[in-house]
């Protein structure tokens, strides 16, 4: 098995927003992992940790870590969507017409792009 994992707080809650976003199906869920996916190919994972701090983006005190970058074919739409699934938009937005930069409930900044 291959996946990405992300440190969070709660992995039903980061999952969920995540399966929501993604069309992807939970593959697996204990009280402190869930994966996400599809079998036989890669998956997203989402890890329990206890003293979990979320990134600080754009401040640099608490980096980013890691972001996913989401094609998506109308910005505003998949922006809205994206609101009412549990993201929040941060006050930086460094391309808007091209990107929006948003955070995921756990407060991993992830991008939605029309850019092929």
């Amino acid at each position: 098995m291959l996946s990405i994992d992300f440190d969070c707080p709660d992995p039903i809650v980061l999952a969920r927003f995540y399966g929501d976003a993604l069309g992807l199906p939970v593959i697996y869920s204990s009280d402190d992992f869930v994966l996400l996916g599809r079998e036989g190919a890669p998956g997203l994972g989402f890890i329990r940790v206890a003293d979990y701090r979320p990134p600080t983006w754009p401040d640099p005190s608490q980096g980013k870590q890691a972001h996913m970058e989401l094609g998506v074919d109308d910005l505003e739409a998949a922006h809205a969507r994206m609101l009412a699934l549990g993201a929040v938009e941060p006050s930086v937005q460094p391309h808007p017409d091209e990107r929006r930069v948003l955070l995921d409930p756990a407060g991993h900044p992830f991008c939605i792009s029309t850019e092929s």
